[in-house]
């Protein structure tokens, strides 16, 4: 018989801790440090609407699915947007519909769905995130770094002349992982949200929630859960950044952010590559790279990870056909980017005015974009 509990991520007993751990153990899919307890309880220290639905089956825990609970059974995954994977971490064979009734949810809705035992059946538009995996031994990220040079001579050749470049032309080139600098942390969150406003994109980090979860993560360097900051410094000054957080050897970063005034020298490409080097040494074997940006990710990665888009629903309800109209309108990819950016907004903004706030910023950027393209020039998708 099976049955579900909702609680809180701080309210888990010790008991479905270790039971959680135990079914993530049942797959490589399961490892991310996003699918578990310890993040779940990360987010729920900063946001008020984080559950677990905890689902038994004759008093067993045999699957749990942490989510944001929203108005009218709406689920979003734990931590959305910073959700790059999720999962209901389930034994196989549970059926994840049923779940998902048993914890009263109408809907679930996903962007980077993991689900290796198909508890959802087999999801839509599928595609690959990207992940740099090494071996154990401490020559391992230069054996991988070896084996790309060998497998593509021109383009990392290109790499190490860009480092020296740089090192030549600026300054001393030096990686700096883990950074504990909260300066650089700062300008890191500045570089980033210049950005989105460069690119019209949503800025992520103007909720309280996000840049809190930010930075009490930056701040935890202790425990088996813990941000990490790897800088890489050109003349003594941050030139490129990574954050995110680690689990054991499994790092996931969700910020990116550069100079651009460096930009000539693609200090990226630089980045990774010490960064890759550097990995024995801080005891990582896995590197997250997660999904887009495939030119940018493909030549370092080493593994490709299937997520799934799309939603699950236990319930009809009027918004399926308000965008079955909407695609009629805009067409399928059309509509498919409008419900991206509204589900963006929707999960980062909490409120009514931040998510109205966050639309008309939309709005905005978009016209201040198109006013600035050419009017000869075909609009680009996105």
């Amino acid at each position: 018989m099976l049955t579900a509990q909702t609680v809180r991520p701080q309210d888990l007993t010790a008991r479905d801790r270790a039971a959680w751990m135990a079914l993530r153990a049942s797959s490589e899919l399961f490892q991310s440090p996003l699918l578990g307890p310890d993040f779940a309880a990360a987010v729920a220290r900063v946001r008020p609407d984080a559950a677990v639905a905890v689902i038994r089956k004759d008093g067993k825990a045999v699957g749990f699915l942490p989510h944001h609970r929203r108005p009218h059974g709406l689920a979003r995954p734990i931590g959305a947007p910073f959700s790059d994977y999720h999962a209901l971490v389930a034994e196989p064979g549970l059926d994840g519909v049923q779940a998902l009734k048993l914890a009263g949810l109408r809907e679930y809705r996903f962007s980077a769905l993991l689900d290796p035992h198909r508890a959802f059946g087999q999801t839509t538009a599928e595609e690959g995130a990207f992940a740099i995996a090494i071996g154990p031994s401490e020559s391992a990220g230069a054996d991988h770094l070896e084996a790309l040079r060998a497998g593509s001579p021109k383009r990392f050749k290109n790499v190490r002349r860009l480092d020296h470049k740089l090192e030549r032309e600026v300054g001393p080139v030096v990686l700096i992982a883990p950074d504990r600098d909260r300066a650089a942390f700062d300008a890191m969150l500045a570089w980033k949200r210049a950005q989105f406003y460069r690119t019209g994109m949503t800025d992520v980090f103007a909720p309280r929630w996000a840049t809190g979860l930010m930075t009490r993560l930056f701040e935890q360097g202790e425990g088996r859960l813990k941000g990490l900051m790897i800088t890489l410094q050109v003349a003594g000054k941050p030139a490129v950044m990574h954050f995110g957080i680690r689990e054991d050897d499994r790092y996931h970063p969700w910020i990116a952010s550069q100079d651009e005034t460096l930009a000539a020298y693609s200090p990226g490409q630089v980045f990774l590559w010490r960064a890759i080097e550097a990995m024995p040494s801080l005891g990582l074997r896995w590197y997250d790279l997660a999904a887009g940006h495939d030119h940018y990710k493909t030549p370092y990665a080493s593994r490709t990870v299937p997520i799934a888009e799309g939603q699950v629903r236990t319930a009809p309800g009027l918004e399926a056909e308000a965008w079955r109209l909407a695609e009629a309108a805009l067409g399928v990819g059309g509509a498919a980017r409008v419900r991206r950016r509204l589900d963006q907004i929707a999960s980062v903004e909490l409120t009514l005015n931040g998510r109205l706030r966050g639309l008309a910023q939309a709005v905005a950027m978009r016209a201040r974009r198109d006013a600035s393209r050419p009017r000869n020039q075909i609009p680009a998708e996105g």
